[in-house]
């Protein structure tokens, strides 16, 4: 089988796009320090249009676009959901809407779900426990409202995509990181599809392999991981690459631009059949409406 051709459809399922002001200071420092793309970044802030260009430069086909609240550490606010669904909106053929709700700070969860799922239609929910300082199985120690953040998302089939692994922005907890939490949320919500954000890199890919070879519900997303280095990282990926996700965490620091990223998976010896689930075929799967 030949090489596939990234041109022809990668979908990128981690890509950050949030609105102006949003993020501290301290924050906003660590994702714009050296880039040389700061004008795509904050042009898109404004343009869905904008990202879209930079895609089709970038040989990205479609992306998910992921924002989530998180007042203490990034200080993005409950609003950024209403922006990522109206970006989404732009353009449902090629972008998905990632938002997410503050289990800490939720007093009706419930109603906060049906306006995320029912009114907003997020394609994906995402946790993110060093930012949002609660680890992601925190609901068996009395954090209730994740628990319902779970269920809700469960009745729907909608994904949850969980951060796994350390985090460089200030005030971030990385004890939260850890994918053995995981275990225990994929035992109390079977038909909850998980997407496991970044394989618990640097510290716990093996942790991550492990649960994502247990749990049939787990999806590997393997974006803020040096491609070059995905071998190391896991050995036995190959093993895995029907639930392996592509994504490459831009702009965040050390993802200069995706079609990078792209080149330099495509070079790891990989089967080409792999290599071809992992950039397109595994998400379109999980969210058949970017086949379309």
């Amino acid at each position: 089988m030949a090489e596939p051709d990234p041109a022809q459809g990668v979908i990128d399922l981690h890509v950050h796009i949030s609105p102006h002001g949003c993020m501290h200071a301290a924050a906003q420092q660590v994702i714009d320090a050296g880039r040389h793309d700061l004008d795509v970044i904050h042009g898109a802030i404004d343009d869905p249009g904008v990202l879209l260009r930079h895609m089709d430069d970038q040989g990205v086909r479609a992306a998910a676009v992921i924002n989530y609240p998180s007042p203490d550490v990034i200080g993005y606010p409950m609003a950024v959901n209403e922006f990522v669904a109206r970006y989404r909106d732009h353009a449902p053929q090629r972008l998905l809407a990632v938002g997410g709700a503050h289990p800490r700070f939720e007093r009706d969860m419930s109603g906060t779900m049906r306006h995320l799922l029912d009114d907003l239609r997020l394609d994906m929910v995402k946790v993110h426990p060093p930012h949002q300082l609660f680890a992601a199985n925190a609901y068996v120690d009395g954090l209730d409202p994740l628990r319902v953040l779970y269920a809700e998302c469960q009745r729907r089939r909608v994904p949850v995509m969980v951060h796994t692994g350390t985090s460089v922005f200030p005030g971030a907890r990385c004890k939260f990181g850890r994918p053995m939490e995981l275990d225990d949320v994929a035992v109390d919500f079977p038909e909850l599809p998980l997407v496991m954000a970044h394989g618990g890199r640097p510290l716990w890919c093996d942790e991550a392999f492990f649960v994502v070879r247990r749990h049939r519900n787990i999806w590997l997303e393997i974006s803020g991981i040096p491609p070059g280095a995905l071998l190391e990282y896991f050995p036995r990926l190959e093993q895995v690459a029907d639930r392996v996700l592509w994504g490459t965490d831009w702009p965040s620091p050390g993802v200069r631009d995706m079609r990078t990223n792209v080149a330099r998976f495509l070079a790891l010896p990989l089967d080409p059949a792999a290599k071809d689930r992992i950039l397109r075929g595994n998400a379109l799967r999980l969210f058949p409406r970017l086949s379309g």
